[in-house]
């Protein structure tokens, strides 16, 4: 019979006979996702107040997707990973359908020029955030066991892969594009593959993007505001020139939770791809250093739980899910303090959005995962001696 209760986070009864690594990771993720939603309640109340006549509507809106995504999490820890990896080529391929419906005029829900989402009624639904998990998963289960399938079957699943790119990149989403690409190659990297191949894929990664920056103009403004913003503080390098104002502003200590005044109508996007400006305005210097410490934490942990474990294709989930999760963070702080282009990467768990909280964790689940399984020795019982045993074994010895 199947205990409900073990899909409830809090009532989970069996995390005590968990392996150190997961519990440590469990309450990580949970710590994690607590301070996402008191800084998402800050940074989203005035531009909600403003749109809606509520403070809170982002927030109780992404209340409910955490909730939605706390019991997705529970049921995936408590999942052995060969039966995730078992129907994870499904989801891929759903999502990768998905993503090239976003193209088609009129079901592609457009934002900021980009076709991203399909709404189902109210509920906004981005492919391109939810296959991630599933990326690593299949990304993890081909180059896990390269060497014993056939050149069919790796081609297919290349091709499968180089079209989840395509299609990203034609929404267009380059950085999302440029993360799941990266995420791909270091898999690889991680499995061991020849070094000729994986040359060969990030050299004609590198011209992919280059020729999409050639080609979109809003890419190629980006890059050149980002070298220079304050050359054009007004325009193209409005964004990066209020979220550097927004970082500065919050010196040491921070100005108070709360108190952010970039938040109030002059940084844009500032509940979703610029969140972590708000947050280090607000927490100062202090606050950055104590995200970051969580982000390395966790890094350190996900690279402990992939060197335990002995099954090539849980070492490869363990680092696929480490490098989404704290590269996407990187990456989105990189770019709120011009460390690098703006992009429109959501910050893991801190951003407002339901397929962003989704598949955060998701991936966060399935690293606890692969952590409980790595810490369970298989106890072979011996058989026990009895007197039948015994003189079977006699028997035995006459014969010979």
């Amino acid at each position: 019979m199947v205990n409900i209760r073990r899909f409830i986070p809090l009532f989970d009864d069996s995390v005590s006979q968990w392996a150190l690594e997961a519990r440590l990771l469990r309450w990580l993720t949970f710590m994690w996702l607590f301070f996402g939603l008191v800084m998402l309640f800050s940074a989203s109340y005035p531009v909600a107040d403003d749109r809606h006549g509520d403070g809170l509507y982002y927030f109780k809106r992404q209340l409910l997707w955490v909730i939605a995504s706390l019991i997705i999490f529970n049921i995936i820890v408590n999942l052995p990973i060969k039966k995730i990896l078992g129907i994870s080529h499904w989801f891929l391929i759903f999502f990768l359908m998905l993503i090239f419906v976003t193209l088609i005029p009129g079901l592609g829900k457009k934002a900021f020029d980009a076709a991203r989402w399909i709404a189902l009624g109210p509920i906004p639904v981005q492919p391109s955030e939810l296959i991630k998990p599933f990326l690593v998963l299949q990304s993890a289960r081909l180059f896990g066991q390269w060497d014993k399938l056939t050149w069919r079957v790796r081609i297919t699943w290349l091709v499968i892969f180089g079209l989840v790119l395509l299609g990203i990149l034609a929404q267009p989403n380059l950085s999302t594009t440029s993360l799941c690409g990266m995420t791909i190659w270091l898999i690889a990297l991680a499995a061991g593959l020849p070094y000729k191949y994986l040359g060969g894929t990030a050299i004609g990664g590198f011209l992919l993007a280059l020729l999409s920056i050639s080609i979109k103009e809003y890419q190629r403004r980006r890059v050149m505001s980002f070298m220079n913003p304050w050359a054009d503080a007004q325009g193209d390098g409005y964004q990066l020139v209020q979220s550097l104002l927004a970082v500065g502003s919050g010196k040491t200590w921070g100005v108070g939770f709360g108190l952010s005044q970039q938040k109030l109508f002059y940084l844009p996007i500032q509940d979703t791809d610029f969140i972590f400006a708000v947050f280090a305005e607000e927490f100062g210097f202090a606050g950055g250093i104590i995200l970051l410490s969580i982000l390395l934490i966790f890094a350190t942990l996900g690279l402990i739980v992939a060197l335990k474990t002995k099954h090539p294709i849980n070492r490869l989930v363990a680092i696929g899910v480490t490098i989404v999760m704290v590269g996407q963070s990187f990456l989105h702080i990189g770019v709120a303090t011009g460390a690098l282009p703006t992009t429109g990467l959501p910050l893991p768990m801190f951003s407002y959005g339901g397929n962003s909280m989704i598949a955060s964790l998701v991936s966060a689940a399935l690293l606890i995962r692969v952590a409980r399984e790595s810490s369970e020795a298989e106890v072979v019982p011996l058989r026990r001696t009895t007197p039948d045993n015994k003189r079977n074994y006699r028997v035995f010895e006459q014969k010979k």
